[in-house]
């Protein structure tokens, strides 16, 4: 059974639906991420579980208790969650163990309990020899433990994130990112985790729920969001891509203006029109024509980027499309030379929405 269930969940400001019948089970000790651009309604769901936010519609179960509905919301203080905002919230006349400990003294647990309980959380979250530094004195991945301690020590059911890494620079997020889950793996708290980054969600996450104008549009691992997305909204935002599109031609094949492409994957839409994902890195690159083989299809080079521990390309193509493609290091093709594109099979999705 899930541990918290999101039925029908609606929010509604007016005429503006802001989230729209969202239905989602998560199971005990799981970490999902509601990942999606700004205004998609992962915030507002979040707060909305937070009890921040009254639905307009729909229930929030827990634990098997109803802790929201259009007539029945239980305030954030009962609830046994902990929430983590992007900015740290951290009281600066607290030192470090002081503002660990905060939660706890108003709870009334004794000295000796408390003082058990934050040196233990500072241990896990390597901040022991910080414990009576102020949070001025502390780097912004340092505080940003400091928050994730504070919630942690007080045992939460139910763990929310509400894209908590935004303010570090990018060398921070990314080891915080290793950090969140390694401490998730050590407590093992349900938690609900709102990010737009993909790769955050990917690092963290054992269920990734991409949101989309309110609703969901797909949940699932990492890896079966990234290699089987079911929609061109999905494809697009998880991962870079080329969406090709087209009319279905047979069983298993798309005209792309006068390109057949055979596709070894995906559902095709119930219209003629579909549309095709493949990923930049699947595309084959070739100076020489093809010999055979299937989905190849003629074009010159009008971009080319060196970046590093790959080149990417843009191929305009003789039926007048242009594609993204990727390709090692030292495979340098200069700008308006002629090339042969292969889009193999089995790296062809079809999208049926």
């Amino acid at each position: 059974m899930a541990f918290v269930e999101l039925s029908q969940l609606s929010k509604s400001y007016g005429k503006l639906t802001v989230v729209d019948r969202v239905s989602l089970s998560i199971e005990k000790g799981a970490l999902v991420c509601l990942l999606g651009p700004s205004g998609c309604g992962k915030t507002t769901t979040l707060r909305l579980v937070a009890g921040f936010v009254d639905p307009t519609g729909g229930e929030i179960r827990v634990g098997g208790r109803v802790l929201s509905a259009p007539d029945v919301t239980t305030p954030p203080e009962r609830r046994n969650m902990s929430m983590i905002f992007q900015s740290y919230a951290l009281w600066p006349h607290m030192t470090v163990f002081e503002n660990v400990a905060y939660g706890l003294s108003i709870r009334g647990l004794s000295k000796a309990d408390i003082k058990t309980r934050v040196d233990n959380i500072l241990s896990v979250a390597k901040l022991s020899p910080l414990a009576e530094r102020y949070p001025s004195e502390l780097s912004g991945g340092q505080q940003q433990r400091v928050s994730l301690a504070r919630a942690l020590v007080v045992e939460p059911e139910t763990l929310l994130l509400d894209e908590p890494l935004s303010n570090l620079d990018a060398n921070l997020r990314e080891e915080m990112r290793f950090e969140i889950r390694r401490l998730h793996d050590q407590y093992r708290y349900t938690t609900i985790y709102v990010t737009h980054d993909q790769a955050e969600a990917m690092t963290t996450a054992d269920v990734i729920v991409v949101m989309n104008q309110g609703r969901i549009e797909q949940a699932g691992s990492a890896e079966d969001i990234y290699k089987r997305p079911r929609s061109e909204f999905v494809a697009r935002f998880i991962g870079g891509t080329n969406i090709l599109k087209g009319r279905r031609s047979g069983d298993q094949a798309v005209d792309w203006g006068g390109i057949k492409l055979t596709c070894g994957d995906g559902e095709f839409a119930a219209a003629d029109e579909t549309a095709v994902s493949i990923r930049h890195h699947d595309i084959r690159i070739a100076t020489n024509a093809p010999v055979d083989g299937l989905n190849w299809a003629p074009g010159a080079v009008s971009r080319q980027v060196f970046l590093g521990s790959h080149r990417d390309y843009l191929i305009d193509l003789s039926n007048g499309e242009t594609v993204r493609a990727v390709a090692p290091p030292d495979v340098a093709i200069p700008k308006g030379q002629p090339v042969w594109l292969q889009f193999p099979p089995e790296h062809c999705r079809a999208l049926a929405q």
